[in-house]
């Protein structure tokens, strides 16, 4: 077979590949509910997108997968100028309409898990029911807030069993929102595994941004979602603990929980 026969057939199978696969659909379809779930890149541009980008789709053996904007610039893509993937998506800009909330006791004092329309927007841990409502209205102004039926005891009961466990896999639906560089960071830190620890520093190099320690330092703290966007495991380059918005004691905790796990 020579070169070019070779590369053909390279080319045909990874179209195959690629068209097989239900986010090609999402392309197609300029999918904006699917924005934030993954991006694309496009080998003849050198570019990556968002699945909603007006321009028209690429050729699929021309196509990548990304599960993330780090993920698509570490593979040496820059941001498409027309769907803007490094920016908020629309819909991240638009305010929370209504949350529903629940508090329950937990192994750590009290917390709190709210959820709008497209998931959980806040888990919170903290001494009582009264301050950890507080705290969400400050959050979310603009939001009706209501608490929230029966029916959101499973999601609690597994938040609950996150803390207790919190080396165990969730599969809970996430309304995560921030900046670009907040997300960055929080994809890094989700990407920590349970038992192990990153200092500020070392984040900031895993993201490509290796003077940027103190943001993300201040990334994490801005993170509405304990345990599951796991800012517990970010520590001082000594190795010893710092901040935790939710309190330094509840960080130790969790840690030794994972360390032992």
């Amino acid at each position: 077979m020579n070169a070019a026969v070779r590369m053909q057939t390279l080319a045909q199978s990874q179209a195959e590949i690629i068209t097989r696969d239900p986010r090609w659909t999402s392309i197609l379809a300029r999918d904006a509910a699917a924005d934030g779930t993954f991006f694309y890149s496009v080998r003849t541009t050198g570019l990556y997108c968002r699945p909603s980008c007006a321009a028209r789709p690429a050729r699929p053996e021309n196509i990548a997968f990304h599960a993330d904007r780090t993920a698509a610039e570490r593979a040496g893509f820059r941001p498409c100028r027309r769907c803007k993937p490094d920016r908020p998506a629309a819909r991240d800009l638009m305010p929370h309409a209504a949350i529903g909330f629940a508090t329950a006791q937990c192994s750590l004092g009290v917390v709190l898990v709210a959820a709008g329309e497209r998931g959980i927007c806040a888990i919170a841990i903290g001494d009582s029911a009264g301050q950890l409502e507080h705290e969400l209205e400050e959050q979310f102004p603009s939001a009706s807030i209501t608490a929230a039926g029966t029916t959101f005891d499973a999601t609690i009961g597994q938040v609950i069993a996150l803390i207790d466990a919190p080396a165990t896999a969730s599969n809970l639906a996430l309304d995560i929102r921030g900046t670009p560089f907040q997300r960055k960071v929080w994809d890094a830190l989700r990407r920590i595994p349970a038992g192990a620890t990153a200092s500020y520093a070392g984040v900031a190099a895993r993201i490509g941004a290796p003077d940027s320690a103190r943001a993300v330092a201040q990334a994490c703290a801005a993170n509405r979602l304990a345990i599951v966007i796991p800012c517990h495991r970010v520590v001082r380059s000594d190795g010893s603990l710092s901040g935790y918005r939710w309190g330094v004691e509840r960080k130790r905790a969790l840690l030794a929980r994972e360390a032992h796990a």
